[in-house]
């Protein structure tokens, strides 16, 4: 429900100080004093007044000082009672210090409520006030009355003028606010988007790697405990060796990947099917650069792929397809069937869910499972 003109409060944000320049914050001090001198000069210049009429005219001016500070406050915490009991109470200093024949000070203290009413108060308590103040003013104001109707409505329409321009600076603040924290929270965004790519490449990089060394380690401990000979132990270890060379390689690539200083993907699947018996790789398409998320993407699928035929398919043949069209790009990894490897129980069985969760990530799709002859894996990437 729309708030109702009437009753709405300025903002906080229009009726404080932030999103004032400082020239403008010398010219409101400027005026302040200009507004206390005038007092003074009024109470002041009167021949009647005696030692003890300038400490009451003091005595006024100071509590008045104090009560617009006080209404200022109030008005701040859009508190409606006490902002008018505060007015009220500066309407009755002008209304005796108009009664004790000081007439300057209680038409600049009349003018100042009335705009100081439109600018800070709900329209539905302003106006009234204001018309209170103003009136009092036309009321004991010694000016022709065409002088004293445009004073009248310059100080309204300037109360006025004041709450629209402290609104729009409001406005201002709360959007600044907003944007800044918009911008935060995409920085945040930003960062765990980050976090998680990170996370991705620690697994893909190392998860299958660490997994096959601790199998051959494993398995070279119980050929040892075993009494097993020289050379068997031997090619155990070697192949751990083997897999932490690999692993250490694409820890390297993907350093490589995040600082995205990423190889040609065709030579990277490549190097990746010499290292494969029997693995051949084809790409079709007009060729063209992938982000790097894509690019990435491709790369962690192609090897997780490969290391599944070497645990689940040894000597099977891999026939790898990258094809390059308009939309997307496909990566299709398709083995003849094998014989368990060795390493088939290495792993925890994330490594589809991890290539799924890439691919989704990424706007793409990600198929596998038994066809005819062998495994298929199938990637899509929208570029």
């Amino acid at each position: 429900m729309t708030e109702n003109v009437w009753t709405r409060w300025p903002s906080r944000e229009a009726l404080g100080l932030a999103g004032i320049t400082r020239p403008r914050r010398l010219l409101t001090w400027a005026v302040r004093l200009v507004v206390l001198a005038v007092l003074l000069w009024a109470a002041f210049n009167q021949r009647h007044v005696t030692v003890w009429g300038a400490l009451a005219v003091a005595a006024g001016i100071a509590l008045a000082a104090v009560v617009t500070w006080a209404f200022v406050r109030t008005t701040y915490a859009h508190r409606l009672v006490p902002s008018i009991a505060l007015m009220g109470v500066l309407l009755g200093i002008a209304l005796g210090a108009e009664a004790t024949g000081f007439r300057g000070p209680a038409l600049v203290i009349w003018c100042g409520c009335g705009i100081s009413a439109l600018e800070r108060l709900p329209l539905g308590a302003a106006v009234p006030v204001a018309t209170a103040a103003l009136a009092s003013y036309s009321a004991f104001t010694t000016d022709v009355w065409l002088t004293t109707a445009a004073t009248v409505a310059g100080m309204a329409l300037a109360g006025y003028v004041l709450r629209l321009d402290a609104e729009a600076r409001g406005n201002a603040q709360r959007l600044l606010a907003q944007e800044r924290a918009a911008r935060a929270a995409e920085a945040e965004s930003a960062a765990l988007a980050e976090r998680a790519r990170i996370a991705r490449e620690i697994h893909d990089v190392l998860a299958h790697s660490l997994s096959a060394q601790l199998v051959h380690l494993e398995a070279a401990r119980l050929l040892i405990e075993n009494g097993a000979d020289r050379e068997r132990i031997l090619e155990r270890v070697v192949a751990a060796r083997g897999m932490a060379r690999d692993g250490l390689s694409e820890t390297r690539q993907a350093l490589s990947a995040l600082r995205g200083e990423l190889t040609p993907l065709e030579d990277f699947l490549s190097e990746l099917v010499s290292a494969a018996d029997g693995a051949e790789v084809t790409v079709t398409g007009e060729r063209k650069p992938l982000p790097a998320e894509a690019s990435q993407a491709v790369r962690r699928v192609a090897q997780e792929a490969l290391t599944n035929v070497r645990k689940h398919a040894q000597g099977a043949r891999v026939d790898v397809r990258l094809d390059y069209s308009d939309h997307e790009v496909t990566l299709n990894v398709r083995d003849s069937g094998g014989r368990p490897g060795e390493l088939t129980a290495a792993g925890a069985g994330y490594g589809l869910l991890g290539m799924r969760e890439r691919a989704e990530l990424l706007g793409g799709s990600l198929a596998a499972g038994p066809d005819e002859e062998g495994f298929v894996v199938t990637l899509k990437v929208p570029v």
